[in-house]
């Protein structure tokens, strides 16, 4: 309240700072109308004038703000999302109580005026100059709807939208100018249609179908009168009359527009009394926003669309134009997502993991050839209560996901790939004794050399002694072997032939340049292993993963197609290289170490995987038209696998193809069901002669890669995980051979293994 005289007026500097502020307003107001008078207002007005006419004549109206509905791939809706939540709907499917409702209490000389309402203007001026203050506004209806498209343009910026609301007269002189082009283009209906639809009525809800649809759970076009009226009070201030929080300050703004629409005509003032005496009658909708309402488990999913929107230069140069675009909203966007695939997905993971088990499971779809991510999800739900989360556990930490898990065995097939690749035939036969060396040196990338020596390695169980060709090492999962093999091509083969598969680090590191990759050290996604081993299964074909088919954006009235990412695929390996993997594969789950991951008649293929300290377990597998991956731990990367109940089953040791390979059975079985059954196209690879079988098969502490439930096993810890944890930070194990209770009885060489140092691997 301004200062007044001891004699009770405005002193001289404070009257003529009010006259001036008149004036201004004054003189921009009629010249905008094109009345005379201007030029009695003096220099003060003449500037203001001017820059009133200097204002650009074009008012930039920004598409709404509107939900945004994602869906699979046959056009099912999977979840809404929305920065404002907003449907813009024709003034037809307005309820017409609700039409005159608002132009009663906002402006109820709307059809009568033009842009700006004179007598309005005046009236206001004098009860403000009466009050001392600012006690009435005069802005009609074509002012608040500029006003609006202001605040709408300025998005979430909170600067911008405190320049599109200020108190000041040039943002008044601006909204003048835009009012009268906007009355002369428009017409009052569908100012009055796009003001209904801009407009913010409280509890989150943007234009009156969503107010309609949060307050009565109806749509605007069916609200009656008392219904009509409680909206339309809402819009002078949305949180002193919400509903919802105060009913008693509701009604009582309810009942005073009802009284109004008696005054100017609108209904009879019997209608008003009586629709003043009923109660409120709300019947309240929350919000469902975001990935939370995802259905059938697929929030996970539903995040990674957004993190794919966000971060992929298809949707806009810069991050800032691809938030903007997603923000505004009112797009359609049809996934990769089958519904099929997805419910058989969460409902094995349901059936075998609780969510509140000690431990998680994620698992990851997708189809070979195309790079489509058919299927998503996880254990604990997305959500932000007790056994939720928000950490998209199949995914890389860059898309929402965590540092990623190690992946033990299931690495040892792209060590073969790259070895075969490199003209080693399928019947190479190793020594791979069930304790050795790592052999030194060996080579890596850029012409260095792997060279530390002492460094032990074991086998599962003692009675792994070989030699084995790689047929029988890779059913079995004998870590010899493969460390063997590995020494003999080098590491840079196996970190090219990964590259090429896509499988690289969750956290976004580099491959380590270390034999001990051979078995599994590197934290990798369970989306990134599900691709990689697709890639054998589309015979060496690696394509990216996609997650988004189409896009299409409502601008107005009509809707306009968005370019999205397409997937793009190379040649990783030659046929014959898949092939041979695929023929490997089959074997692991015929008579190997993934029998119960088998798919009965239906051909598949796959590898088991149980890290060090039984931190994780894997099984990642295939058919020739879909590959998958299951990951199984804890995402802390504190709880052991030994002694624990998972899905009501109490297991003493956890492997790979004893937890996540019936997952992946019943979710692959379930994903697949009606659909064709395509064969591999196998290699022969002939047997090794086995003259003496038993002989020189000794007897060892049984550790190592642990992918064999085998009651013989006795082993305890092993020194891959020593390898994992160094290169991971050096403060323990997490590599693929370890046992129940690891004990390592050697020491680690200083500077064996150079990693990042972001703590022992599988950390989420």
């Amino acid at each position: 309240m301004p200062k007044k005289r001891s004699g009770g007026g405005l002193s001289a500097t404070q009257q003529a700072a009010k006259f001036l502020g008149v004036s201004v307003l004054s003189g921009a107001v009629l010249a905008g109308i094109a009345l005379p008078a201007v030029g009695a207002l003096g220099l003060a007005a003449k500037g203001s004038v001017e820059s009133f006419d200097e204002l650009p004549a074009n008012l930039k109206t920004p598409p709404l703000s509107q939900r945004t509905t994602i869906l699979d791939a046959a056009g099912g809706k999977i979840a809404t999302v929305y920065s404002r939540d907003r449907t813009v709907v024709d003034l037809k499917d307005i309820s017409t109580h609700l039409q005159k409702a608002i132009v009663a209490i906002e402006d109820s000389r709307f059809y009568e005026h033009g842009a700006v309402d004179l007598k309005g203007v005046l009236r206001a001026m004098n009860r403000n100059a009466q009050s001392g203050g600012v006690s009435q506004g005069a802005s009609t209806l074509t002012q608040q709807y500029v006003k609006n498209v202001f605040v709408e343009e300025a998005g979430d910026d909170p600067t911008k939208v405190a320049q599109a609301t200020q108190q000041t007269i040039g943002r008044k002189i601006r909204e003048l100018k835009f009012a009268i082009q906007v009355e002369e283009e428009l017409g009052k209906k569908k100012i009055l249609e796009n003001y209904l639809n801009i407009t913010y009525f409280g509890q989150q809800a943007y234009g009156v179908e969503a107010a309609a649809q949060r307050y009565f759970s109806k749509p605007a076009k069916d609200l009656n009168l008392q219904e009509s009226a409680l909206i339309a009070g809402l819009v002078q201030s949305p949180s002193r009359y919400d509903p919802v929080n105060d009913e008693t300050e509701a009604l009582k703004r309810r009942n005073v527009v009802l009284t109004r629409m008696a005054q100017v005509g609108d209904i009879s003032e019997e209608q008003a009394a009586e629709a003043s005496a009923s109660p409120l009658g709300l019947k309240v909708s929350k919000p469902k926003n975001g990935c939370i309402t995802a259905v059938d488990g697929a929030g996970f999913f539903c995040d990674y669309v957004r993190q794919v929107f966000l971060t992929d230069p298809t949707f806009g140069k810069t991050p800032e134009a691809r938030a903007k675009v997603w923000n505004h909203g009112g797009l359609t966007i049809r996934t990769t997502l089958e519904s099929q695939a997805q419910k058989s997905l969460q409902a094995s993971v349901k059936s075998h993991v609780n969510k509140s088990d000690e431990v998680a499971t994620a698992a990851s779809v997708i189809e070979p050839g195309t790079g489509k991510i058919r299927a998503m999800g996880q254990s604990r739900p997305y959500g932000f209560g007790k056994n939720e989360t928000q950490i998209n556990l199949s995914v890389d930490q860059g898309m929402g996901g965590g540092a990623g898990y190690q992946p033990g065995s299931t690495f040892k097939p792209i060590v073969a790939a790259a070895a075969l690749e490199g003209g080693m035939p399928a019947t190479k036969t190793y020594a791979s004794p069930y304790q050795m060396d790592y052999p030194t040196p060996v080579s890596a990338c850029e012409g260095k050399t792997w060279n530390e020596s002492g460094v032990p390695v074991e086998n599962e169980n003692e009675t792994e002694v070989g030699p084995y060709d790689m047929k029988e090492a890779t059913a079995k999962s004998v870590n010899t072997y493969y460390i063997e093999m590995i020494s003999d091509i080098g590491i840079c083969p196996v970190t090219q032939m990964a590259k090429q598969m896509g499988v690289e680090r969750a956290d976004g590191n580099k491959m380590m340049q270390a034999p001990s990759i051979a078995l599994g050290t590197q934290e990798m996604s369970p989306l990134t292993m599900a691709n990689g081993y697709a890639t054998f299964a589309s015979r060496g074909m690696y394509c990216t993963p996609v997650a988004i088919e189409s896009i299409s954006q409502r601008v107005g009235e009509k809707s306009k197609s968005l370019p999205v990412p397409k997937s793009t695929c190379s040649r990783a390996m030659s046929e014959k290289t898949a092939d041979t993997i695929n023929t490997l594969l089959r074997g692991v789950v015929e008579d190997g170490t993934g029998t119960e991951a088998g798919l009965g008649s239906r051909p598949s293929a796959g590898k088991t995987g149980t890290t060090d300290f039984r931190y994780a377990a894997w099984f990642v597998g295939y058919t020739p038209n879909l590959a998958g991956a299951v990951w199984v731990g804890d995402p802390e990367h504190k709880r052991q696998m030994v002694d624990i109940s998972i899905g009501g089953t109490w297991h003493a040791k956890v492997f790979g193809g004893q937890v996540p390979g019936p997952i992946w059975r019943d979710m692959m079985s379930g994903a697949l069901n009606g659909k064709e059954a395509p064969e591999f196209n196998l290699i022969h690879i002939p047997d090794r002669k086995k003259p003496d079988e038993d002989k020189g098969r000794g007897r060892g502490r049984g550790n190592g890669d642990e992918d064999r439930d085998d009651d013989r096993n006795n082993g305890g810890g092993g020194f891959i995980g020593g390898l994992g944890g160094g290169e991971n930070g050096g403060d323990g194990g997490t590599g693929t051979n370890g046992g129940a209770e690891p004990n390592p009885t050697i020491s680690i060489p200083e500077g064996f293994i150079q990693g990042p140092g972001n703590g022992p691997g599988g950390r989420r």
